[in-house]
């Protein structure tokens, strides 16, 4: 399991930016029937656990001064809108004995024919999945293989996914994970765009020129 180093937290408010100068995030852990604890974890470090971890791998937290280590899940952080960089965490400790939902990224794997042979695009209709499990069963990642992609009728559906045991997924048995499509039909949907963009700008073009010719007869009709 991936493990995290944490200190108990006594700034709140305006006092958390003094930890944040010193390469720390300001945290909290919270979950059910549990009081929340803030903490605080070194920059670097939770940014290498995070790269591993993500949002749906479980994490140990090592808090100092207390004997059991809290068990969770990243459940929400916060970036600063400029630096883009993290200014809170959400941890959400989690029971061995109760289900968790949470989003799963897909990694698609192997070669699609379609593709290779017959010069299509590959579409990814879907790059993550909400899937429930109790916190020890969650995957890191969902595999996709695309090697039965040969036609451009062939499809992956949901339902065709390998889940990992205990695993349920929300999303519809018959919804297209991924498919290859036509050069043809790639080129008619991005004419499409193009000429949906154009039709709106000329539409924004006309309302301004309207929009200036009123205001032009009203300014005369004050005179």
């Amino acid at each position: 399991m991936i493990k995290l180093n944490a200190k108990i937290r006594k700034e709140i408010g305006r006092r958390t930016n003094a930890l944040r100068r010193a390469d720390r995030i300001p945290a909290v852990v919270y979950g059910h029937k549990i009081k929340n604890v803030s903490l605080d974890v070194d920059y670097k470090e939770f940014e290498k656990v995070y790269k591993k971890a993500g949002m749906n791998s479980l994490i140990e937290i090592d808090v100092e001064g207390e004997k059991e280590k809290k068990i969770g899940l990243v459940h929400d952080i916060q970036k600063d809108a400029v630096t883009d960089r993290f200014i809170h965490i959400d941890f959400f400790e989690t029971s061995a004995k109760e289900e968790v939902e949470v989003k799963v990224p897909l990694v698609f794997e192997g070669t699609a024919l379609a593709v290779k042979d017959l010069g299509g695009t590959l579409v990814k209709n879907i790059s993550e999945l909400e899937v429930k499990a109790l916190p020890q069963n969650l995957p890191h990642e969902i595999k996709v293989s695309i090697d039965s992609l040969k036609t451009f009728a062939d499809r992956v559906l949901v339902k065709d996914l390998i889940l990992p045991k205990d695993v349920k997924i929300s999303a519809k048995p018959e919804e297209i994970v991924v498919s290859v499509v036509e050069p043809a039909k790639i080129e008619e949907e991005l004419a499409s765009e193009i000429k949906e963009e154009v039709e709106n700008v000329e539409k924004v073009e006309k309302k301004e020129k309207t929009d200036d010719v009123v205001e032009d007869t009203v300014e005369e009709q004050k005179k």
